[in-house]
């Protein structure tokens, strides 16, 4: 018997933004290279007046939390004045306990908090948000300065395009990076950001390396069997080793060496899945000289040995 799909439920609030709702329900919709199934939900069933001037009909309410394994909560309008149901704030809390992983999509993290779920712990939401959540729910940590944040099962995210990082975080947790990686190119998405890379909160001077910055990281995605050393990327970008570092760090969440490590590991991760290639041989593709190398760094970064991993992970 073939274990049954991952069932995501999305719950659409008054005031519901379409983007929000749309992410969860694109990057896991229904198809055969998904395992997942997705249904689409409101505090009850019927008509759901949204956001930006778009309405939504839902078959489902609330109950539909109770075949949910991941409930998303996308963003809605008003959230430091909107209060959600108490039947959705009730409905959450028992789910949560029913061992249910609940994840918000940037001011969906009010009706998150408003459980009390997130006190003590971090969270992060829209960057023009973040001081309004810190005021209404002053228990939770929160960190204006990332893209999403995974406190095991409960999870928050930052402004809408975040929302896909997020997706695609879940993704590789439940089912590895290769599988990650075919739903990032359906998207057209960048297969990995850091949860930690830093909102893109209004500059008053916009500094144009970005599109350099990310040819570069394309270029080097491509050259990882190759040496990569920190002058060798600043040179590609056509820029001083001094900013590149530092305008690396902003764009990424990481150092450039660390962000290749990482790079490595993650086309590691993906050879195990797809492939019978040897650690040997993996490491030596993938930039890690042996396999000694790539099991300390696999161990360091991931918990787990390549084996294991691959155990898990492949097909």
């Amino acid at each position: 018997m073939s274990p049954r799909n991952h069932r995501i439920a999305v719950l659409v609030l008054e005031g519901a933004k379409p983007l929000d709702v749309g992410i969860p329900a694109q990057v896991f919709s229904n198809r055969p290279s998904m395992p997942y199934e997705v249904r689409v939900c409101g505090a009850t069933p019927g008509l759901v007046t949204g956001g930006d001037g778009l309405s939504y009909h839902v078959a489902e309410g609330l109950e539909a939390f109770e075949q949910a394994d991941t409930i998303f909560i996308p963003g809605f309008r008003e959230p430091a004045t909107t209060e959600p149901p108490a039947a959705v704030v009730d409905a959450l809390k028992a789910a949560h306990e029913r061992g249910t992983r609940l994840a918000a999509i940037s001011t969906g993290a009010f009706a998150l908090a408003a459980t009390g779920l997130l006190d003590g712990k971090r969270a992060t939401t829209h960057w023009h948000y973040t001081k309004a959540l810190a005021d209404k729910h002053p228990l939770v940590r929160v960190d204006e300065n990332v893209l999403f944040v995974d406190e095991g099962n409960v999870l928050t995210s930052a402004g809408a395009a975040s929302g896909i990082d997020l997706c695609l975080h879940l993704v590789r947790r439940d089912h590895g990076v290769g599988l990650s990686n075919h739903v990032a190119r359906r998207l057209v998405a960048a297969p990995y950001r850091s949860g930690g890379q830093a909102q893109y909160v209004p500059r008053s001077v916009p500094e144009p390396l970005g599109d350099v910055f990310a040819s570069t990281r394309e270029w080097a995605l491509a050259h990882l069997s190759e040496r990569l050393t920190l002058e060798t990327l600043a040179r590609h970008a056509r820029v001083s080793a001094r900013t590149f570092s530092r305008r690396f760090v902003e764009d990424t969440g990481y150092t450039p060496m660390q962000w290749v490590l990482r790079a490595r590991v993650d086309l590691a991760r993906e050879l195990l899945e797809r492939t019978d290639l040897s650690v040997e041989q993996i490491a030596h593709r993938v930039g890690l000289g042996t396999g000694a190398n790539l099991r300390m760094h696999f161990q360091r970064i991931l918990g787990t040995s390549p084996t294991e991993y691959r155990h898990t992970f492949s097909a």
